[in-house]
């Protein structure tokens, strides 16, 4: 199965307007004792603990590369997590639980986004496909919604820029750095904003590719309790009834 690229490959969408969200934010763990003292290592370090204490946080994510529109709506808990994927007409959604992940779609978002054959699609119908937790397929799709992903938002210190921006609710850090072009991909520039008052969690990501490409991913509802539902057993189909 194929996955969205969501914040770790493709970085491709539209600006989102997003710093007037309100954030849900403990305010208990690691902190930057100032904007003004801080440095990009204390930024990133703070950011990492607060991160990792999280137990949930809404996700908005927008694409556009060419003539291809795709956006991702999710929230993502511990070992739970549910997002809903659309990329023009085509469209899936993918729930997480600690013992089956799921996925739903119509017919061109299962092969397109997911990368089902034509054929496995047609058996799958208006079925969820449940994926058993300890394959590659479960842990594939694990991590795209479990907040452990999270800290992989993060960049090296090294190549990375701080500044502080004065904004309504709360002052901004901004995290600026560059991925080199590859084979494969564009050179990128990354823009991570994060919360400068409070715990350092991030508010927004930017990414725009050389080739005019951007995506935007903004972060809302830190610390929600992310509750996951499994589909009626006799609506599922096993994945490995369809690798079969």
């Amino acid at each position: 199965m194929a996955s969205f690229s969501r914040l770790r490959a493709c970085w491709a969408a539209p600006l989102l307007t997003f710093l007037g969200t309100a954030l849900v934010v403990p305010l208990t763990w690691p902190q930057v004792a100032s904007a003004q003292g801080a440095t990009v290592s204390s930024v990133i370090a703070s950011a990492k603990g607060a991160i990792t204490k999280q137990t949930g946080v809404h996700l908005l994510v927008y694409s556009h590369v060419g003539s291809s529109v795709e956006s991702l709506v999710g929230d993502l808990g511990v070992k739970r997590g549910i997002e809903t994927i659309t990329q023009n007409k085509d469209t899936v959604t993918i729930e997480l639980t600690p013992s089956y992940a799921y996925v739903k779609g119509n017919e061109p978002g299962l092969t397109s986004i997911m990368g089902f054959s034509a054929s496995q699609a047609k058996k799958i119908g208006n079925e969820w496909v449940s994926v058993k937790a300890g394959t590659s397929q479960y842990t594939s799709l694990a991590s795209g919604l479990d907040t452990s992903s999270l800290a992989g938002l993060l960049p090296d210190v090294k190549g990375t820029t701080l500044s502080v921006e004065k904004a309504k609710p709360v002052d901004l850090f901004l995290l600026k750095w560059t991925s080199a072009a590859t084979s494969s991909s564009p050179q990128l520039t990354h823009t991570l904003t994060l919360a400068a008052v409070g715990d350092t969690l991030p508010v927004e990501q930017s990414t725009v590719a050389a080739n005019g490409s951007t995506e935007t991913a903004a972060f809302s509802k830190w610390g929600e309790a992310v509750r996951v539902s499994a589909p009626p057993a006799r609506s599922t189909i096993p994945y490995s009834t369809l690798a079969s």
